[in-house]
Order: structure tokens, then C-alpha cells, then sequence
């Protein structure tokens, strides 16, 4: 594919224009490179995968109204890089289904014409905020969500009716609009109303369904991420019987995988929403041998009377604090899975877990995100 026409101002995609297998290849040397400079010392390197796909992976995009000069039309896409008051439209972005360049597209023609402005970030008046476009890979349904402050009237009806006339590749499920009068740059939701459908898609992974609502977390690529999940659950011995903590667990796609096996598979998340939509999801597939527990995972781990035969770990970029990592290797179990979205935070903790009697027996690197800076890292750790 073509180098994308975005690429000079859009701060996404950094390996652009780069053969993809020499992307692979120096994401593979980035992560070994930060293991040594911890001195982490891993029996087996397993290299690292690309993904299956390269383009139209992401199945979530967040996009921001703006300009892109002071004072210019109106823009909606992403941040330009090294110049965060400036927004980009991309719509032409590769990384994404054509349905959310379609859509894109329309949401800011429809602006436009209707004579909408956007919220300004430092005088913080204006109406358009944000676009949330979401979608099931699996089940091609599609959700559309319009962020905006009640600063301004919002004709809702015409909204619904220019995003429904559209004709899209995927099945347009809910059309959605937050009101967001916060003034910080992020998406807070003071008001979610469903202008039509509904404000959820149905998504399948592990042979799993799943209902992700319009704000709940849940893995951007897909086909890469059910690899790399079914590689690391392979990677523990005997999992029948078992009872397993998966900590970090977000809205408990790796607990309820582990649970097919499993005695019992108790997933700890710090965000509330998440664990409530875990709780629904393991109804949804009939799993009773699940349970879900909200709170900081260092609080939580004093409140649990099982102990854990296995842990399986998924922690958010900035990697574990050492006073839960002390928690977790307490335990001593035989075996620690450490799925990781950060090399350098997960190199840091291995240090610290090898320090604590733990081996990295392998260790193999996933780009899950290709063109972009981003790396995943599936570990197995044994008690020596």
C-alpha cells in the first residue's frame, strides 16, 4: 500500500513508508535491547510475530474536532504531531475500516453545513468534541458515537438521519451522542443518550461472545490479540483444577478463557464499568466458575480467600508497582504468565520479579499494532 497521504502531519503511524518485515524486525531488537539493559536474562527468546493484518486493523478510533491552523475550517481526526492544538482530519487513514473514513467524512461535512463549531480547548466554549467510532470485527456491527458540550442546540434527529442514509460495509447497530461539558482534553461522560439503536456491539473472541458498550475497554486487533491470548494460555501446564487470578483483567476476556478450563478463574480490575461488564459477559456465555472483583489490585489481593495455583497477569502500560509485584511473587506459585503492552515497564518488572526467585523461562514479542510504535510481549516466568 501507498504511503498514506496523512503521513506528514499525523502523529499515528511512525514506521510509515518502511517494509513491513524490517518494522517486525526492529521492534524484535527493541525488546531485547531493554531486557539487557535490566539484565533480564530469558532461556528462550522466541523472536516476534507480525500481525495478520497490516491495514484496517483497529476496530476503535477516538477523533478530535478542531483546526489545523489558528483560526482555519474546521478539522476532525488526530492530533498533528508536535503540535498538539493542531487536529488533522484523516480520512483517509489506512489502519482503519473504510466505514470510519465514511463516516468521518459525513460527521464533518454534516458540521459544517448545520454551522456547528468546535469546543475550544483553552477558552472552552463550542460544541463539537470528539468522534467515537467503534466495531465488531467478527460481527460487523458498528457504532457510532458524537461527543459534544450543551453549550450549543444539537439537532439529533438530522444527526441520526445523515449516519443511517450512509451506506456502509458494516451493520450500523447504534447511533449514540455524549455530552461532555468537562474541561479537560479527554472524553468524560456527564450524558450518554442513545439517539437510535442501541449503545453496545457484539464482538466474538476465543469462541467467546462479547457485549462491549460504548465506553467499556476492550482489545483494538482482534485477530492479532486472539493469537497472542491462545499462545499464552497454551503456555500453562495442567490448567484443569487449577484456580487462577488473571489481575488487571480489564473486562475479563483472558478470565473467561481461562475458565473454560479452569476450577475457578478470579479476574481483579481497578475500573469499575470493566468489571461490570465482565460480570454480564460470563452470564452471556454461561460461565459460573467466575468471579469478578473491582478495586486496586494491591488492596484487592487481602481479600481473596482462594490462592492461586497459577497468575496470569495484564497490566496497563506503566507495568506493575513494586509493592503489588511483592504481592504477587509471595504467592510463589509454579508458574506467572506476564502479558505485557509495554517493553520497558515489563523489563523493569522482571528485574524485580528475578530478584524475588522467578526465571523467565521464554519470552516471545507481538506487533499487534503495525506502523506504529507500539509492541506486546507474552512472558512465561517458573519458581526456580
Amino acid at each position: 500500500m501507498e504511503i498514506c497521504k496523512h503521513d506528514q502531519f499525523c502523529g499515528g503511524c511512525i514506521h510509515q513508508g518502511i517494509p513491513y518485515e524490517k518494522q517486525v524486525e526492529m521492534k524484535g531488537k527493541e525488546v531485547i535491547r531493554l531486557l539487557d539493559a535490566k539484565d533480564v536474562v530469558c532461556e528462550k527468546f522466541l523472536g516476534i510475530e507480525g500481525s495478520p493484518k497490516q491495514y484496517a486493523y483497529r476496530n476503535k478510533m477516538e477523533y478530535t474536532f478542531g483546526d489545523q491552523v489558528k483560526d482555519g475550517e474546521m478539522t476532525l481526526g488526530m492530533h498533528q504531531k508536535g503540535r498538539f492544538m493542531s487536529i488533522v482530519t484523516v480520512d483517509e487513514c489506512q489502519l482503519v475500516d473504510p466505514d470510519f473514513n465514511l463516516v468521518l467524512k459525513t460527521v464533518l461535512e454534516f458540521c459544517n453545513e448545520q454551522g456547528y463549531n468546535f469546543y475550544h480547548k483553552k477558552s472552552h466554549e463550542g460544541l463539537m468534541r470528539n468522534l467515537i467510532i467503534r466495531k465488531g470485527e467478527r460481527t460487523k456491527e458498528l457504532l457510532v458515537n458524537v461527543v459534544t458540550s450543551s453549550q450549543v442546540e444539537f439537532d439529533e434527529s438530522a444527526f441520526v438521519n445523515c449516519i443511517r442514509k450512509l451506506k456502509l460495509n458494516n451493520n450500523l447497530v447504534g447511533v449514540l451522542r455524549t455530552i461532555n461539558d468537562g474541561i479537560a482534553d479527554a472524553v468524560n461522560c456527564d450524558e450518554l443518550k442513545v439517539l437510535w439503536g442501541r449503545d453496545y456491539y457484539m464482538e466474538k473472541i476465543m469462541g467467546l461472545d462479547f457485549k462491549v458498550s460504548a465506553f467499556s475497554f476492550f482489545q483494538t486487533n482482534i485477530e492479532a490479540v486472539e493469537r497472542l491470548y491462545t499462545e499464552a494460555l497454551a503456555l500453562i501446564e495442567n490448567l484443569e483444577g487449577k484456580t487462577v487470578y488473571d489481575l488487571f483483567c480489564g473486562t475479563g476476556t483472558i478470565t473467561q478463557a481461562l475458565a473454560l478450563k479452569a476450577k475457578k478463574a478470579i479476574g481483579v480490575e481497578l475500573v469499575e464499568e470493566a468489571v461490570e461488564a465482565a460480570k454480564i459477559n460470563a452470564e452471556l456465555n454461561g460461565l459460573d466458575n467466575c468471579q469478578f472483583l473491582a478495586g486496586d489490585v494491591f488492596d484487592v489481593l487481602d481479600h481473596i480467600d482462594e490462592k492461586p495455583d497459577v497468575i496470569v497477569v495484564d497490566p496497563p502500560r506503566m507495568g506493575i508497582q513494586n509493592k503489588s509485584l511483592s504481592k504477587i511473587v509471595d504467592y510463589g506459585v509454579k508458574q506467572i504468565v506476564y502479558i505485557s503492552c509495554n517493553p520497558k515497564t515489563l523489563a523493569e518488572n522482571l528485574q524485580f520479579m528475578q530478584l524475588y526467585g522467578y526465571e523467565v523461562k521464554s519470552l516471545k514479542a507481538y506487533d499487534n499494532f503495525p506502523m506504529t510504535k507500539h509492541t506486546e510481549v507474552v512472558c512465561l516466568l517458573e519458581k526456580r
